[in-house]
């Protein structure tokens, strides 16, 4: 498992976990990230990684996506 931050542009990836505190997990969840749920990296620009996720671009922090393993 790798976390999402470190995922090159472009590639297709299926979420194996969400780590951190009960908050952060379900802020994620929110936006639509949960295990099993195919995701891809769009672009990283300033320190914000672009995703798409269940069909929408989400933008998030780094620190964030070091939380989404794939």
């Amino acid at each position: 498992m790798i976390p999402l931050s470190i995922a090159g542009t472009g590639e297709k990836k299926s979420i194996k976990k969400i780590a951190g505190n009960t908050e952060v997990k379900r802020h994620l969840e929110n936006l639509g990230f949960v295990s099993g749920t195919d995701v891809a990296v769009v672009t990283v620009l300033g320190g914000n990684v672009i995703v798409n996720v269940k069909g929408s671009r989400v933008a998030i922090s780094k620190e964030m996506a070091q939380k989404i393993y794939t």
